[in-house]
């Protein structure tokens, strides 16, 4: 379902379809609950907050109130992008960590809504080179398509750290890490000043 919102579809996607035999996609082991996910959309679709029973690696569990706005997909699990009134500021939360859920019928303040989430709005210019120490460079530009030695992604600043974690982006000025894991690295790290996920950057300092 999940994968089917995002490629924009919406209804008549719930049939069934057999897997293919020839075709194999990467093993999911994160599956969030269809009725958690069925509760955030239509939250976000009618510009409601949610009650949930939230469990972070940090604190453990505690009751939040959120304004979500976006589903997001990092690579590896599912987040919801939200408005958090406890802390009032937006962050991503895990949706396989939401125990409970519970949509308030109140109408979401200005700086709630998702028009207010810079980090979500700033559109960053990221510039991907094969990483310098490669003996064989080519072989990552064919990989990625590269035009000229390089990949151009225009990414949203609240979606940069995942995809440079997820890739094993090297974010170090002098692409210090191993080109044997990090096969890419950022061509210039002054572009993603600014971003608040970059504790996810892979060498950036």
């Amino acid at each position: 379902v999940l994968t089917g919102l995002c490629r924009g579809f919406g209804d008549g996607i719930s049939h069934g379809v057999q897997p293919s035999q020839v075709c194999i996609d990467a093993t999911r082991l994160v599956h969030p609950d269809a009725e958690v996910v069925s509760t955030v959309t239509r939250a976000i679709t009618n510009h409601q907050p949610i009650k949930v029973n939230y469990v972070s690696l940090s604190s453990g569990e505690s009751v939040r109130e959120l304004v979500p706005h976006a589903l997001i997909n990092n690579g590896l699990r599912w987040h919801v992008r939200a408005f958090d009134r406890k802390h009032e500021e937006f962050r991503d939360f895990v949706l396989t960590r939401l125990v409970s859920i519970e949509v308030l019928d109140e109408p979401i303040a200005a700086q709630e809504a998702r028009e207010a989430d810079k980090q979500w709005n700033r559109i960053v210019d990221l510039h991907l080179i094969p990483h310098p120490e490669l003996k064989h460079p080519k072989a990552i530009e064919l990989d990625f398509d590269m035009v000229d030695g390089e990949l151009t992604l225009e990414v949203r600043a609240a979606l940069v750290g995942y995809l440079l974690n997820q890739w094993k982006v090297d974010c170090s000025k002098e692409y210090s890490l191993n080109s044997d894991e990090y096969q890419l690295a950022l061509k210039a790290n002054e572009a993603i000043y600014g971003v608040e996920n970059l504790i996810l950057a892979p060498g950036y300092n």
